[in-house]
């Protein structure tokens, strides 16, 4: 379905029901929001993974402002101010309370930009392999550390320059870093990519020129958040979780010691067993 929010159209997608019968009564489950990495994707890469909880939770899946089907907005409200004010206006649109709100990479961005613009609106936070600052060095370390000198030379000229030219080096040298087991990527990844609805502009255009630092607003944010992090992750490394929670008062700190950037690929059954637990707990 479409969504009106802030002068664009979102579109949302919801999977499970948000009351259920419990015996003489109608039980209420909590809403979990899943904002998807990029920008330039959309939300089909949680699905069916995360649909493994939907018992649990109402799970409501978004394309972001000028993201897979939601592509149709003003290019100049694609920063993540508005990335972060659009969820609170799409929880507003559909009568959504206290969301628990999962940001996986570019969308854990958002998730951090989100909640310390309305500290008071989100349950909780899971903040899923990701930054609150973008330092281009630390990246191409990243890069180089998993994939070698080429990977590296090639994530620092996509990072600065952005062109179809370096975006397809990225993808060549690069992409296969994103996870350390040699199945990767894995059939399920090869068909959510082919499921994707891409921007490629923007995510060109951003991941050249986007140098942003959420940091000094981590402090304002007061809900529980739960940071999980791969320890071999390139493109968001483990040092940058560790920033997320040095700075968001009372963060928790999951380490995957085998997993990159796709935590559900490698230790699936560990992930969502600690999604679960602390979506009850």
């Amino acid at each position: 379905m479409r969504v009106q929010v802030n002068g664009t159209s979102l579109y949302v997608d919801v999977e499970g029901a948000a009351l259920e019968p419990d015996g003489y009564t109608m039980r209420e489950k909590p809403t979990l929001l899943l904002l998807h990495g990029g920008p330039g994707h959309d939300h089909s890469i949680f699905k069916p993974a995360y649909g493994r909880l939907a018992d649990l939770a109402q799970i409501v899946y978004v394309d972001q402002r000028g993201n897979g089907r939601s592509q149709d907005s003003d290019p100049a409200t694609w920063n993540l101010d508005q990335w972060g004010d659009d969820v609170r206006a799409l929880c507003d649109t559909l009568g959504i309370v206290k969301p628990i709100v999962l940001g996986w990479s570019w969308g854990g961005a958002v998730a951090m930009s989100y909640a310390s613009r309305h500290p008071d609106h989100p349950a909780k936070l899971i903040l899923q392999s990701t930054v609150a600052r973008w330092e281009l060095d630390r990246i191409v370390e990243g890069f180089r550390a998993e994939a070698g000198e080429e990977a590296a030379t090639a994530a620092k000229a996509f990072l600065t320059e952005g062109t179809p030219e370096t975006f397809a080096a990225f993808g060549q040298h690069c992409a296969p870093a994103y996870s350390p087991d040699p199945g990767f990527p894995a059939e399920s990844d090869i068909q959510a990519m082919a499921r994707m609805i891409p921007n490629l502009g923007l995510t060109m255009s951003f991941m050249s020129t986007a140098r942003f630092d959420l940091t000094a607003r981590l402090a304002s944010i007061r809900c529980p958040a739960l940071v999980v992090a791969g320890a071999r992750d390139p493109i968001t490394p483990l040092s940058t979780a560790r920033e997320i929670v040095e700075g968001l008062p009372g963060a928790r700190l999951e380490v995957f010691e085998r997993s990159g950037h796709f935590i559900p690929d490698t230790e699936g059954e560990r992930f969502f067993s600690l999604l679960r637990s602390f979506i009850t707990g």
